[in-house]
């Protein structure tokens, strides 16, 4: 029995050593701050169980110090939730803790409607992220709109900007609360989910849609829940304008008159079920306008053969090298600003270290684009430039987040009050 606890208490030392070790490492890279919702730990409930460490997908978001689950590397939670079912005791809440309040946060009333009446915001926009609770929130809001009362004449009961899983979750409640709805999307049905990289797996959990609609499984690959949006708009006649991007809203009484790509619809309510980065962020060198310069890969196995850079160190960046990496022929090649990478998810970071260490694809860290050629491109590296033979080149650097159209609108964010 002794000999059984000295084991136990050595190895509860090692086990606090290494996640402190992690903790150190994740201050250093600044892979401790949370970029999304995340697990809040209540430390005089937790029972040190460790239930929510194994539980989660991620690996390494969680761990255990001195008996009590710690946040380790926050920025790898995307939300799934799992961690705070998986505790005993409920000391575990997910959610955007005092992110709720980060400057450029839209300002939320308990409906999520925006500091304009009638506007409300659902999904990644309001800092949500996974679809489950993208759709949690669609169905959300069209409650809210549904107790405003209905529009008259030739007024719809809502305009909802979006086409992907929040916006989808509002468009079916407004069928199934028999409302008046325009929906658009600035590209098709599906919105973020449709421009991942062809059979990426989309994590979820099974969830309820609207006219009893349910996500059963808890991944998918990408086609697979494209598809499955496209069966439910069809079986129940979801009506989803593609290719119109919403410019303006602004009040005529009782009315929202919201000023489209495509015209003009007047609205009792509307719905925001936009993301935080609809707009690709450019690099801004010479000959980023030629045609072989790309901002999203559809499909990796149109690109055989091929001599790639791809710019970037983020999940996307990450997925998409794999993904043209796997493809015959092609020589890849991947250019990061930073030393090394961080806040990947642990699925990503693996396949990529295998990748690099089987020679399919190539790391330059610390390095940037300098300008591109038709046949080469320029990085600077610490070594100097490197020309590089290059035939595409996808950039991964994140997007312009749509906050000049909340402003125009007159939607208030947190920062609005650090400034007043």
């Amino acid at each position: 029995m002794f000999l059984l606890a000295l084991w136990q208490r050595l190895t509860d030392r090692r086990s606090r050593a290494a996640t402190v070790a992690r903790l150190r490492e994740a201050d250093d890279s600044g892979a401790n701050r949370p970029i999304a919702q995340h697990p809040q730990v209540q430390p005089y409930v937790c029972i040190g169980c460790g239930s929510c460490v194994r539980a989660c997908p991620e690996g390494g978001v969680l761990g255990l110090v001195d008996g009590v689950a710690r946040l380790v590397q926050a920025s790898h939670c995307v939300g799934h939730g799992l961690c705070e079912q998986a505790c005993p005791v409920g000391a575990i809440t997910v959610g955007l803790g005092h992110l709720a309040y980060a400057p450029d946060m839209p300002i939320l009333d308990e409906t999520l409607q925006t500091s304009v009446e009638g506007v409300y915001i659902a999904g990644e926009l309001g800092g949500f992220a996974l679809i489950r609770n993208a759709i949690g929130q669609g169905r959300r809001v069209v409650g809210a709109v549904a107790e405003r009362g209905r529009a008259r004449g030739d007024v719809s009961d809502v305009l909802i900007v979006g086409g992907g899983p929040a916006g989808l979750a509002a468009s079916m409640g407004a069928v199934e609360r028999d409302l008046s709805y325009v929906t658009i999307d600035q590209d098709d049905l599906g919105g973020t989910v449709r421009k991942y990289p062809r059979r990426k797996l989309v994590l979820t959990q099974p969830v309820e849609l609207p006219l009893g609609e349910r996500l059963t499984d808890s991944e998918y690959a990408k086609e697979d829940l494209v598809e499955f949006f496209e069966d439910v708009s069809q079986r129940h006649g979801i009506a989803v304008r593609p290719q119109v991007k919403l410019l303006g809203v602004t009040r005529d009484g009782d009315c929202l008159v919201a000023e489209t790509s495509a015209g003009v619809v007047r609205t009792r309510s509307v719905v925001l079920a936009l993301g935080r980065r609809g707009t690709p962020r450019r690099l801004g060198v010479p000959g980023e306008d030629a045609e072989k310069v790309l901002y999203r890969l559809i499909d990796a196995a149109s690109f055989q053969d091929q001599r790639m850079l791809v710019v970037g160190g983020g999940d996307s960046a990450i997925e998409a090298a794999i993904a043209l990496a796997e493809q015959p022929g092609n020589e890849v090649v991947l250019s990061y600003r930073k030393e090394a990478f961080f806040r990947l998810k642990k699925r990503n970071l693996e396949r990529i270290e295998r990748f690099v260490a089987a020679g399919r694809i190539r790391t330059l860290f610390s390095s940037a684009v300098e300008r591109i050629e038709a046949d080469h491109v320029v990085v600077h590296t610490a070594a100097g430039p490197e020309h590089l033979g290059n035939d595409f080149v996808f950039v991964f650097a994140g997007g312009e987040a749509p906050f000049p159209l909340l402003r125009k609108i007159g939607i208030r964010l947190h920062g609005d009050l650090e400034a007043a």
